[in-house]
């Protein structure tokens, strides 16, 4: 892949925006709604399914920001205190990102300088968004997992990489062992890719994994938990 990302703004079919690459031929969410498919697989069956009210997030694929954003929204209306730790190769300019729709679909403009915070936050360092949100990005390439060193371990983890076909660096048995380590027990990992070769490695790591049901345009997912 290229040291930067050239993408397209779409709208996804929920009225929500998403990015195209071309020369991937992917996109950052599914077609059919990108926020549904972010409350669904990353908020409904990851993060609700932890019962803790302080949870330390681990999501590989920052993005768009917007499961982060999704994410702080779900802290300010629950009061659960997150810790989210997120991994990007290739982090979004801020022009794009100030593009990005997700704060009037999701909720008031108020919550949209939230949105753009989670952009400008520098790399490597912890910043608190709100009071019951924090944030660390780090700038990291997780195709080489040796060379990760986090020492914080995880309650529930959001693996967003690129499809397997477009990206199968991050589709490993080596990511899927490193995922299991960095996991808490009792921890969740969701994703939104629920191929037979990608459930096989998730058990291979240690993990029990379930399949659920996708959102709209996905029949199923899988959610991963470390016992």
């Amino acid at each position: 892949m290229d040291s930067e990302l050239q993408t397209k703004l779409i709208t996804t079919d929920d009225g929500s925006h998403s990015l195209f690459v071309p020369h991937l031929n992917e996109h950052y969410h599914s077609t059919h709604g990108a926020i549904q498919e972010s409350r669904h697989v990353f908020i409904n069956m990851g993060l609700n399914a932890c019962k803790l009210q302080q949870v330390n997030v681990l999501e590989i694929g920052f993005g768009t920001g917007l499961n982060a954003f999704s994410t702080q929204l779900e802290s300010k209306e629950t009061g659960k205190q997150i810790h989210y730790t997120s991994l990007e190769l290739y982090p979004l300019d801020i022009k794009s990102a100030k593009q990005l729709n997700y704060a009037q679909q999701l909720t008031d403009e108020d919550e949209a300088s939230h949105f753009l915070a989670l952009h400008e936050a520098p790399w490597g360092e912890t910043v608190e968004i709100t009071p019951t949100f924090t944030l660390h990005k780090i700038e990291a390439d997780f195709s080489k997992p040796d060379n990760i060193n986090i020492n914080t371990r995880f309650d529930v983890i959001y693996f967003d990489a690129f499809a397997p076909e477009k990206q199968p660096e991050m589709w490993t048995q080596q990511i899927f062992n490193k995922l299991f380590s960095l996991c808490n027990k009792n921890g969740t990992l969701t994703t939104y890719c629920a191929k037979g070769i990608v459930r096989r490695m998730f058990e291979s790591a240690g993990f029990i994994v379930e399949r659920l049901p996708g959102p709209p345009g996905k029949r199923e997912i899988l959610r991963c938990r470390k016992m």
